[in-house]
């Protein structure tokens, strides 16, 4: 255990990235982000701010990389964050993942108006 208050819980991930890699979940049972009601978003990420802002100070990284799997990678159903201990030159590049290209301009803004849209038409949350 690393962190609990009223809203989440922090502790090791059993398979870390680094050594230091901390998971921060909702107390409460919440699949995703997206169903983790709206009161709650702005205290789990304060927990989030909290365990980001220590890790430097408490394993000498340089920074963090914070990260939520939304259903897919999620290899367990249950909202959680991850916090990894950074350092320059420690072998993580980027992302997880390769990284692509739009084709040009036009196809860019297709995918933006496409998320607009989505964005626009979406319940509020």
């Amino acid at each position: 255990m690393v962190f609990r208050d009223d809203i989440a819980v922090a502790f090791l991930d059993a398979r870390p990235v680094f050594k230091g890699h901390v998971l921060v979940a909702p107390l409460a049972h919440y699949v995703t982000l997206p169903d983790l009601p709206a009161d709650l978003v702005g205290p789990l990420f304060l927990g989030v701010q909290r365990v980001s802002a220590a890790v430097p100070a408490a394993l000498g990284a340089q920074g963090t990389f914070v990260a939520v799997n939304n259903t897919v990678s999620q290899s367990v159903p249950h909202l959680h964050v991850h916090v990894v201990p950074r350092t320059k030159g420690d072998g993580l590049r980027g992302f997880f993942w390769p990284r692509t290209r739009y084709a040009d301009d036009d196809e860019a803004a297709d995918y933006a108006r496409r998320l607009r849209k989505a964005i626009e038409s979406a319940p509020s949350i």
